[in-house]
């Protein structure tokens, strides 16, 4: 009840001019990521041993579900709107890069250095109590499986000054340059054996769609009409890509997919991005309209006062659960994944996993609220971009592999140091003091 009458308190506080339907949509995109991740995770104990899989291996035809809970692509639009404010108002108020990065990268790495550490924790005492590397290598790998996103959003975040300067200059066309680079990176995976190539769609397809949230914030983007017109082009291409074309259904990579939509970035997710921002342009009125109401918009202050704790913990309280259910003789793992009686049971395994995850997002979300020390001062732009890099690349490499494989026990230690690393060389961790955050 305390929370709940400060977070009314900060919603009555909001100022009339902030696009509410921004931080909606943040909401709501990492809450269909989160049950999406509890949901397509399937467990099977049977006989005292336990079996993992995916639920898109376990009944292809549900696949088709990616469409609508494959969301990053929100997220990356959404975050584009947010950084063109803060870089609209880094700029009337005369800040400098470093300043500016600074404050967003604490704000996003934060949270993320707190799940590392913890979980370097628990790998090195399964270590210590003799675990196999394989066991260690899944619960990590599943539990860090969310922080891949982490990675190449920092990069775009890095880029977003740049990128900003350049839609200022070429507007809707800079999109477009990315798009013609992102098909190229498909043409040559698909044509020719310098695959190489293709793995750079992890820029151009999501700074291609970090920039509609730049057209979103300048109005560039029609009306209802277009918002239509699009969205059914978009649905169309997206139809061609993938029943036609070469792409597969899923928007979403899993275990055993021969080609993925999402590793490397394909085109597919170009078109997915277009049609569900078009659908969410359609109905942006009548929902900001809602948002005007107190208890609406107080649900959504609340959940993006601890965004970073819900998204980065999520599989964690789920690896945490099932281990403890195995413990217990496989308590409510018993039952076959895709079966009829599983899907019944999804709203309350759903249900259990929030219970759960609350009270941990709760406990940590203070590391999201910061606020600057008027007496710090930052490092060089330069040394923050290099220690972010030196983090996504440690992080990238958790996110593959977790912190052991059977060849390499260890394998998670170097890539932990150059987070660590990186973390003290782009001063991310020092400059700051604890309070409500401001802006953007």
């Amino acid at each position: 009840m305390r929370i709940w009458n400060q977070v009314r308190q900060m919603a009555e506080q909001t100022p009339a001019n902030r696009n509410r339907y921004i931080d909606f949509l943040r909401a709501a995109s990492i809450l269909v990521v989160i049950i999406g991740h509890w949901l397509i995770a399937t467990v099977h104990y049977v006989d005292g041993s336990m079996t993992s899989g995916h639920l898109f291996s376990v009944q292809p035809s549900t696949q088709w579900l990616t469409w609508f809970f494959q969301v990053m692509p929100i997220f990356f639009i959404v975050g584009g709107y947010a950084n063109a404010a803060s870089l609209d108002s880094a700029q009337r108020k005369g800040q400098k890069y470093a300043d500016w990065l600074a404050l967003r990268l604490r704000r996003l790495l934060t949270p993320l250095l707190m799940l590392l550490v913890v979980w370097a924790l628990i790998a090195l005492s399964m270590h210590a109590f003799q675990v196999k590397p394989a066991l260690i290598q899944w619960t990590s790998q599943a539990s860090l499986i969310p922080i891949w996103f982490l990675a190449i959003y920092i990069m775009v975040v890095i880029l977003a000054p740049l990128m900003y300067r350049i839609w200022q200059r070429l507007g809707l066309l800079s999109i477009w340059i990315l798009v013609a680079v992102a098909i190229l990176g498909d043409i040559i995976l698909f044509n020719t054996t310098a695959t190489w190539f293709a793995w750079s769609n992890y820029f151009w397809v999501w700074l291609a769609v970090h920039n509609l949230g730049f057209a979103w914030r300048d109005g560039n983007l029609g009306d209802a009409r277009h918002h239509l017109l699009l969205a059914i082009l978009a649905l169309a291409v997206l139809f061609a890509l993938v029943f036609v074309g070469p792409y597969p259904l899923a928007m979403v990579g899993y275990p055993g997919q021969e080609l993925s939509n999402t590793t490397p970035p394909k085109i597919t997710l170009l078109a997915l991005a277009s049609f569900q921002f078009s659908l969410l342009l359609l109905v942006e009125k009548p929902v900001r309209k809602k948002l005007e109401g107190l208890r609406l918009w107080a649900g959504t202050v609340l959940i993006n006062s601890m965004i970073m704790s819900l998204y980065l913990w999520h599989v964690t309280v789920m690896v945490i659960l099932i281990s403890l259910l195995y413990l217990v003789g496989g308590v409510g793992l018993a039952i076959e994944p895709g079966s009829a009686n599983w899907w019944l049971s999804r709203p309350l395994w759903i249900a259990v996993l929030l219970l759960l995850l609350i009270p941990v997002a709760l406990l940590v979300s203070p590391l999201e609220r910061v606020s600057r020390d008027a007496a710090a001062s930052y490092p060089s732009g330069l040394r923050q971009v290099s220690g972010a890099m030196l983090i996504c690349l440690g992080v990238a490499l958790l996110a593959r592999f977790g912190f052991a494989t059977d060849a390499i026990p260890f394998y998670g230690v170097p890539s932990f140091g150059l987070v660590v690393v990186g973390a003290l060389v782009s001063g991310v961790v020092a400059g700051f003091s604890w309070g409500k955050h401001r802006g953007n």
